[in-house]
């Protein structure tokens, strides 16, 4: 074992700092497959299923967006007293036969129903990724743990439609939920050989109303914990309203299908050199530099491509490239924001990853789902979402930080 100085914890004895890294982003990348592989494939799977409407089609990433994120509430509950292992592998196997089930699925309702299932699956793998990540580090080094993990969990939304579309090439598109759950059962088997418990026996909190009761509270009157919350909820709600409408930008405005693959990796491979750059300099800026030097950015960006969409000057390429960039600002603040949100929480990281897991998806997902039913053939709901969902952010961050940006938090003086 190593001695006190080694950055790696012994929480985590018997992986190494690579395989720690791997195994979370694992994790965390059943969530992002669920949802990107399959969006070249929304018009077969309506076609298959009787959805006539396009904007409809958008209930299949939104109900496991729904199921997601409302499962969360309790995965963190359930971790704090049982254990993370025990619960990440009950969620995992959930995971997979939800995606049997969507696989099989002969209506659009048995589809919504394991669509749901299958985010109540994933939500588990969420929060207790982050929860073992916060059991094994906090402060800064969290937050450079967050983003080397997020390097590895984001090529997935890099590769997955390229699979996604490769698959309804040459096969059909069950066979990409046939994918998921192979993909769920190889994590469950990492997980269940290689992944020790991380909670301290004495940090376990029992199933009693008034310790949950302190847990949630704490959750929810953390100045700090809920400001950043609550901005990460508008951060999504863009994103998310992004991933909706997707398919059909490519599709209905660009007229580029084969394209869409492309374009959204470069994307998302903006996303991920963000993370990797947040990595390398978090430790020395800080979290708040970082990540509130980027809000104002996403905001700016943001702002000047709803202008671009509508003056009616938007091209593919115009999209692409203000949209990498956007999300090139979405990858330093999203790392930075859900480590200053769970940093002060600690002690009862389990509760407080699954409120803010359950406030920020289901928030998110909503107002995804408000922008993305606005499509109207054009780009301007999906960049106008953006820009106000920016500063939505930003109002939140101004109240976290009373009206301070770029400086670090100072604790109030004790009484």
């Amino acid at each position: 074992m190593s001695g006190p100085t080694s950055p790696e914890p012994s929480r985590h004895a018997g992986l190494s700092f690579a395989q720690f890294v791997g195994l979370m982003a694992a994790l965390m990348a059943t969530n992002a497959l669920a949802i990107d592989s399959m969006l070249p494939a929304l018009p077969e799977i309506g076609d298959a299923l009787g959805i006539t409407t396009p904007n409809e089609r958008q209930w299949i990433v939104t109900s496991y967006l729904l199921g997601f994120g409302a499962a969360q509430i309790v995965y963190g509950t359930l971790a704090d007293r049982f254990g993370r292992r025990v619960v990440l592998l009950v969620g995992l196997g959930i995971y997979v036969a939800a995606s049997l089930m969507a696989t099989l699925a002969g209506t659009f309702d048995t589809m919504m129903v394991a669509r749901v299932l299958q985010g109540v699956g994933a939500a588990g793998t969420r929060v207790l990724a982050v929860s073992i990540v916060r059991d094994c580090y906090s402060g800064r080094q969290m937050a450079r743990v967050m983003s080397l993990t997020f390097i590895v969990f984001l090529t997935v939304p890099i590769l997955a439609p390229s699979i996604g579309q490769v698959i309804i090439l040459f096969g059909v598109w069950r066979w990409i939920f046939a994918g998921l759950a192979l993909f769920g059962i190889v994590v469950l088997a990492w997980a269940a050989w290689r992944l020790p418990e991380t909670l301290h026996p004495e940090d376990r909190v029992a199933i009693a109303l008034k310790p949950i009761a302190h847990a949630f509270a704490e959750s929810l009157t953390n100045r700090l914990a809920v400001g950043y919350m609550l901005a990460m909820t508008c951060i999504l709600g863009g994103l998310f309203g992004f991933i909706n409408a997707a398919q059909q930008l490519f599709v209905d405005v660009f007229e580029a299908p084969t394209l869409f693959p492309l374009v959204f990796a470069v994307i998302a491979g903006f996303m991920a050199l963000a993370s990797f750059l947040n990595s390398r300099i978090v430790g020395r800026l800080g979290m708040r530099r970082v990540s509130h030097a980027a809000l104002l950015a996403f905001i700016t960006l943001a702002v000047i491509h709803a202008g671009v969409a509508m003056t009616r000057h938007e091209t593919l390429w115009t999209f692409a490239a203000l949209q990498a960039c956007t999300m090139f600002c979405f990858g330093l603040v999203a790392s930075n924001f859900g480590a200053m949100a769970m940093d002060p929480l600690g002690h009862v990281a389990g509760t407080a990853s699954s409120v803010q897991g359950f406030v920020t998806t289901v928030g998110g997902a909503l107002l995804g789902f408000f922008i993305g039913q606005h499509f109207d053939g054009t780009a301007v709901p999906n960049t106008l979402g953006f820009a106000v969902c920016g500063l939505a952010a930003l109002v939140m961050v101004l109240i976290a930080e009373r009206g301070r940006l770029f400086r670090p938090h100072q604790a109030p003086p004790a009484a």
